[in-house]
């Protein structure tokens, strides 16, 4: 181990020479310090360097003993020149008020809806005319090249993705996160950042990486936004959340609470064909899903000015939500292609449980200089906890209406408890003029017990079957270190860095009395080259290599039964995919974008379903089937018919082919295609008016052996700002067709069953925000050591 940090130190290189600064404050009349002024540093008429002021402080680093001018600019006062000599340790500047009323200005300037960078997508939701008045989530699905998934689970292009809230991951599991963006409403957030291969500042875990922006509003004294709104989709669901902000001098609290109750019900099909040489089954099953989701979650943070350079805070975070279902099913049994069923099982399920997340985080920062040489560091814990319990009824009735079989009830009450312990540090810098680098250390220690018990409650008595019970412990221990470089050379845009993580596991299964320890080392390189050939000609190529290791849950080899004859289960010995992505890009005036992408995966890490056609019995478990590749295109379009009319269009078709061997067999290849087309429109500018049109269309895709049939979706809303534009209103319409369900066949050698899953997508939402005080503070973003275990917590 102390080899391997010694390598790690290796990566990070630290600056030879220390710069001359200059510190400076700009002012009115009164004192009052003046935020966002434009400052121009030049000499000899030639611009050094500019930036903004914050909260009236700005420093530049890097002089030599010379001559400069300083020009100051900021709406509603006189622009201000003035000279000065270094060697100088301060300089206050005053501005004076201009006799010009605000209203006379006239902004001329619009950010464009979508931008592309070196190394990600940016969709401006501020400027979408209906994703800014509906809730993040829905911003999500309109950003160019993101789409939900049945599960509401969201994927760039052909990548799962790890979502971010201003730089910091959010890790829940797919049906928590997406309520939980769902509760947030998009009007107070600036951006979203698609990041299809993540440079080597962001964790090696997962795929693409999307980074949600807040506003970046600073403004003094006491600032809070409340939102509420109401989804009418088979069920009622309600949702409510609130943030504030409090900034006066050194010192800033911040925090937010939401509320979120969804009620939601699924329609589930299903199928499954016993087949051997000697017999033939056919099961059909009809089941209604009914579950109450109630949940809260809450953030309290303060930040504290030490000094002008230092910074220190605390953060804490909170989830906890209790959760309900019940379903009750159908199965038809028909036996040597009768058309008279031979029995009927009547199953009912019953599920209670509730997690509760914590997080705690101390983050210290300092300036070590004004040329950009900083130094951060966080600490956190993070308990995890999680109860669930399930009971489960079955009953086989046969035509007569006699039993067929001894009814099957069993109780299975499970626990998880996760403990994450992790420290992280990241070393800013410069070398020389040109060159920017980031560089960064990193460990962490999980520690996960799973409890599962299995009670046979058809008795007069409960049964514990010890057998069917398990105990699940895992640990992980991680250490990372990474150093990335970049650089603006005349038309060329070049970064390039190295992430290393050494990673050691330990999973022990009571039940299998099996213990799988793995260590590994990995290297995962970044390049980002962009060449600038004029204002209308940009080409680029990117390179990222990454890795994503199971989820907890994945790695539990407990079964949890839905019925006598069907169960899933985690694989202790799956193991982590590797990925490999390239991308060649290509822009047309900043409107026209096309993308030749190379994706390939190796120890693919998928969900498969096991049939036994003897024994009539089936399950869901994870297996690593082999390798995958993709390779693609990728178009998106902006385009302004009018000034009142945008529309953004994506579409992207792959080439798959897959090398993964299951049950002695190989998959076919397949091709795939995603076609989507937003329009937005400004019905009256000075009312304020917007509305939205939307649709997507996904081709049919081969997913291991899986058939996934086609879906598509369209959606509309409608949004206006009221009360003196303090507060927002705003209806929408989703999956408006209900073409959205999820259909999936298997006809794999002997394996064949199918689902059609009708979920709840089809609503109208009407939601209502209102802003307290002078805007919407945002609080200092920071991403903790922590935050990118726990989405595989859940």
């Amino acid at each position: 181990m102390k080899s391997f940090f010694y390598f790690l130190f290796l990566l990070l290189p630290f600056p030879l020479f220390a710069q001359q600064s200059l510190n400076g404050m700009i002012s009115d009349e009164a004192g009052k310090p003046l935020d966002a002024a434009t400052i121009i540093l030049s000499q000899n008429g030639r611009v050094i360097n500019n930036q903004l002021a914050d909260r009236g402080r700005f420093s530049f680093g890097q002089l030599s003993p010379a001559t400069y001018q300083v020009s100051v600019t900021l709406v509603g006062y006189k622009p201000l020149v003035r000279q000065f000599s270094m060697p100088k340790d301060s300089l206050k500047l005053t501005m004076q008020h201009e006799n010009q009323q605000l209203k006379e200005v006239a902004i001329t300037f619009r950010k464009p809806t979508v931008e592309r960078k070196a190394d990600r997508v940016v969709f401006n939701v501020e400027n979408s005319a209906i994703a800014s008045g509906g809730t993040v989530y829905e911003a999500l699905t309109k950003a160019p090249g993101l789409k939900a998934n049945s599960d509401g689970s969201i994927m760039a292009g052909n990548k799962t993705v790890t979502i971010y809230m201003d730089d910091k991951p959010v890790r829940l599991s797919a049906a928590d996160l997406t309520a939980y963006l769902q509760s947030l409403p998009a009007e107070n957030i600036s951006k979203i950042e698609v990041m299809s291969n993540p440079p080597s500042r962001y964790e090696a875990q997962g795929g693409a990486i999307i980074n949600i922006v807040s506003k970046k509003i600073k403004s003094d004294g006491f600032n809070a936004n409340l939102n509420a709104g109401y989804i009418r989709g088979k069920r009622d669901s309600y949702r409510g959340n609130g943030i504030f902000n409090y900034r006066k001098d050194k010192l800033n609290v911040f925090g937010s609470y939401g509320y979120t109750n969804r009620n939601i019900q699924r329609n589930l099909t299903n199928y499954t064909i016993y087949q051997t040489p000697d017999s033939y089954a056919y099961w059909d099953r009809d089941r209604l899903t009914r579950s109450d989701n109630e949940a809260h979650n809450y953030k309290v943070g303060i930040d504290y000015n030490l000094t002008d350079n230092q910074i220190a805070g605390i953060l804490v975070t909170g989830s906890n939500a209790v959760n309900s279902s019940g379903s009750k099913g159908l199965t038809n049994i028909y036996n040597n292609h009768r058309l008279a069923t031979d029995s009927v099982l009547h199953t009912t399920n019953r599920n209670q449980g509730r997690t509760d997340q914590y997080s705690f985080n101390l983050n210290y920062k300092i300036k070590l200089d004004t040329a950009g040489q900083s130094l951060n560091v966080d600490l956190d814990y993070v308990p995890f906890n999680s109860a669930n319990t399930q009971q489960v009824d079955n009953l086989s009735v046969l035509p007569d209406g006699s039993l067929g079989a001894a009814p099957y009830h069993i109780n299975t009450p499970a626990t998880q408890k996760i403990n994450i312990w992790s420290g992280k540090l990241d070393y800013d810098y410069r070398l020389g003029k040109l060159w920017t680098l980031e560089s960064g250390l990193k460990y962490t220690g999980i520690t996960s017990e799973n409890h599962f018990d299995f009670f046979n409650t058809a008795g007069t008595e409960p049964f514990f079957d010890a057998a069917r019970s398990d105990y699940f412990r895992y640990t992980e221990k991680t250490g990372a270190a990474y150093t990335s470089i970049s650089a603006d050379l005349g038309k060329w845009s070049l970064t390039g860095g190295l992430r290393a993580e050494k990673t050691s596991t330990k999973g022990y299964s009571v039940s299998l009395d099996s213990l799988n320890r793995n260590t590994y080392l990995r290297l995962f390189p970044t390049a980002f080259i962009t060449y600038k050939l004029s204002e209308n000609h940009v080409f680029g190529i990117n390179y990222v290599r990454r890795i994503d290791r199971p989820d907890y849950v994945q790695l539990n080899p407990a079964k949890s039964y839905s019925s006598p004859y069907s169960y899933q289960n985690g694989n202790p010995f799956l193991r982590p995919e590797i990925s490999n992505s390239v991308e060649l890009s290509y822009t047309l005036k900043k409107d026209y974008t096309i993308t030749g992408v190379y994706h390939l995966t190796n120890d693919l890490a998928s969900n498969v379903t096991v049939q036994d056609n003897v024994t009539k019995t089936f399950y869901d478990t994870q297996q690593n089937l082999g390798r995958i590749r993709d390779i693609g295109l990728q178009l998106s379009t902006v385009n302004h018919p009018f000034s009142w009319w945008e529309i953004n269009n994506y579409a992207e078709g792959n080439a798959r082919r897959q090398q993964a061997l299951y049950l002695n067999g190989i998959y076919e290849n397949s091709f795939y295609y995603y076609l989507k087309s937003t329009h937005a429109f400004t019905i009256s500018k000075n009312n304020g008016l917007k509305a939205e049109l939307s649709g997507w269309y996904l081709s049919p895709v081969q997913q291991g052996s899986l058939h996934v049939a086609r879906t598509y979706d369209v959606s509309a809303g409608i949004s206006k700002p009221v009360l003196n534009k303090q507060g927002t209103i705003s209806l929408t319409a989703a999956d408006i067709f209900y073409k959205n369900p999820y259909k999936i066949d298997i006809n794999y050698l002997d394996q064949r069953n199918g689902l059609y899953q009708q979920n709840d997508t089809r609503n109208i939402t009407i939601s209502f925000s209102y802003k307290l005080g002078k805007s919407v503070a945002e609080a200092r973003k920071r991403q903790t050591a922590s935050e990118e275990e726990r989405r595989r917590s859940n």
